[in-house]
């Protein structure tokens, strides 16, 4: 396991405080009160873990499959249905939405390999990424990938937690599939938009691993 680029700052901040809380705690209380000093070093030791872990990147053997759509993200499988596409697409499209929790590996991965034709953000609300409007009105981050002539559209989705989406990907740009295309902070969404002949290979309530699991083939 390792730790991922995005959480350099947040983990440095985190220890700093760590270390600030328990040297005030252990010089002001725990003479007068040994018991609530220790509740705090385990509190604050378990804040620290959390974020620690929050930031990681699993060692995983990664699915590259030419005629897979991977996984762009761990967690729960919360839609798979088909719809009017809102954006990019005019046609119905497949979607297939994933909710990642914050205990989940938040790394977001290419679900195929190819040229990025669209990227775009979008600012927009903060409602739990579970709601389904979740996908059109909160801030969100939208790529389009080509893959030899066939589309698929992903969206990075900010939660209710999620206060900043990381998007590294450009127009132009050749990825290969299960690579990085970006990062989303403390809970949030990832919306796949397939074309209508792709084979959706999960259901609602299945967990995904992201860059393992195979979301649908075509």
């Amino acid at each position: 396991m390792t730790i991922h680029k995005e959480g350099y700052k947040s983990i440095a901040i985190s220890v700093i405080i760590f270390g600030l809380i328990n040297i005030l705690s252990f010089y002001l209380i725990s003479y007068a009160a040994p018991i609530l000093c220790w509740l705090i070093f385990l509190a604050t030791l378990g804040l620290l873990i959390f974020i620690v872990s929050f930031f990681r990147i699993p060692s995983r053997q990664l699915t590259i499959l030419d005629n897979s759509i991977v996984a762009p993200a761990d967690g729960k499988v919360v839609v798979v249905e088909e719809v009017m596409a809102d954006e990019y697409f005019p046609d119905k499209r497949i979607q297939v939405s994933i909710f990642m929790s914050p205990l989940n590996v938040h790394v977001n991965r290419n679900p195929v390999s190819g040229e990025v034709v669209y990227s775009k953000y979008h600012k927009g609300k903060y409602l739990v990424a579970w709601h389904p409007k979740s996908s059109t009105e909160n801030e969100r981050f939208t790529t389009v990938y080509n893959h030899n002539g066939k589309e698929i559209l992903v969206k990075q989705i900010a939660g209710a937690l999620a206060k900043r989406i990381s998007n590294y990907l450009q127009v132009g740009q050749t990825v290969k599939q299960t690579g990085e295309m970006g990062f989303i902070r403390f809970g949030s969404r990832v919306d796949l938009f397939l074309p209508l002949h792709a084979n959706v290979n999960v259901k609602i309530g299945e967990m995904t691993k992201g860059g393992v699991t195979v979301v649908a083939t075509w």
